[in-house]
């Protein structure tokens, strides 16, 4: 099978992990300060900003967390995300209001950010899709007037870059994720940051059970501060999985540029084929970390085209539905986002890691091209019309 996506670790993270239980500290030690020094010089900022957690989605929760939400306080985000960012907030008190998306790139306008906000307004959480960084720059600055917070989810984007400052630090919160999906994994794992000292400060401390310090003979408190400053949970990251971390991030830039070659490849042989869009060419000044790979089919033989690919063992996936087609109960239903359901309908993913042999690479497209051709003939065969593009 040519997976989606595949870990690529090997010798150098075994012999980390080895290390770790020589020492025999699994918990929270040296290698986690480590970690998040390294990813803090990987960003260009201060270490004591960032905070390694347990996971992807407990770092989110971590920095929904710190907006201290009011009941109808309300955070903007793209309805094409995962579930865990719609539950971030609506976990915190607040209400999750979803905007749209660019249709294309998958990723929030400011226009579509400003359509979304209200006098209830206090934060606007942005992701980075498939690690393109969209129009953040734009975004943030509108923030900034508006005084509300930006959260930017990094997922996607560990290496990302627009004009050389790194995605993750154009707002005042970021999170990243580790998962076996991503592209620098740990097993699982995350990272928080917080521009505010006083918030990443904050931040350390609710990771940390809302202790302030540990002793060799178990918690203690700094001089003059309460016993317990503010209820916490055991969520941060621990020394195994950032021994795990420290090697994937000295590894990262090999990695990146071999998702870069297959992606420009897949943008090379796939352009002009009838029925079929590759994603737009990254604005001028704009890295992506290419996480993510997709292609927009007409929605008439898509289904159809994913069903061919398997066949010949190749994994795709059609994308999920987006977050505004969910409600929960007793909520009045979501306003349409017409290009976010354009977008859901089309697109498909294809594999893309560094694992991916050029033989591979070849394969997908082959396949892809050869399906699509015999996806179209059928349907003009029965008298069924399919667009050329979609």
């Amino acid at each position: 099978m040519i997976n989606l996506f595949q870990p690529q670790v090997g010798a150098e993270e075994l012999d980390a992990v080895a290390g770790v239980f020589h020492d025999r500290r699994l918990g929270s030690g040296r290698r986690t300060r480590a970690f998040e020094t390294a990813f803090a010089e990987h960003l260009g900022i201060e270490p004591d900003h960032v905070v390694f957690t347990s996971s992807g989605t407990t770092a989110l929760h971590l920095a929904v967390e710190t907006l201290d939400l009011q009941p109808g306080d309300e955070v903007v985000l793209p309805s094409l995300g995962l579930p865990a960012t719609a539950e971030a907030v609506a976990g915190r008190g607040g209400r999750p209001v979803f905007c749209d998306v660019d249709r294309r790139t998958l990723n929030p306008s400011l226009e579509d950010v400003e359509a979304a906000l209200g006098d209830r307004t206090r934060a606007v959480l942005f992701l980075h899709y498939g690690g393109r960084t969209g129009d953040v720059v734009r975004i943030a600055a509108r923030c900034r007037e508006l005084g509300l917070t930006l959260i930017e989810d990094g997922a996607c984007a560990v290496a990302s870059r627009v004009d050389g400052s790194p995605a993750g630090t154009f707002g005042d919160l970021a999170v990243w994720s580790f998962d076996p999906g991503r592209v620098l994994v740990t097993g699982d794992g995350g990272m928080v940051y917080a521009k505010d000292p006083e918030r990443a400060a904050r931040t350390r401390l609710l990771a940390r059970r809302g202790l302030v310090r540990a002793s060799g003979f178990g918690h203690a408190t700094l001089p003059g501060e309460p016993d317990l400053p503010e209820y916490g949970r055991g969520i941060a990251g621990n020394d195994l999985t950032a021994a795990i971390g420290s090697v994937q991030l000295r590894r990262l830039p090999e990695m990146v540029a071999r998702r870069r070659e297959i992606a420009a490849r897949y943008d090379r042989e796939l352009a002009g084929t009838e029925g079929l869009l590759t994603p737009p060419p990254l604005p001028g000044g704009h890295e992506s970390t290419d996480c993510l790979y997709w292609v927009q089919l007409d929605p008439a033989i898509k289904d159809g085209v994913v069903a061919d690919l398997l066949a010949e063992e190749i994994y795709t996936t059609s994308h999920h539905a987006p977050l505004h087609r969910f409600r929960a109960e007793g909520e009045p239903p979501a306003p349409p986002l017409p290009s976010c359901d354009w977008a859901v309908d089309r697109t498909v993913r294809l594999p893309l890691h560094p694992g991916l042999s050029d033989g591979d690479v070849a394969t997908v497209i082959d396949a892809l091209r050869r399906s699509v051709r015999s996806r179209l003939a059928d349907r003009t065969d029965e008298g069924l019309t399919v667009k050329d593009t979609p």
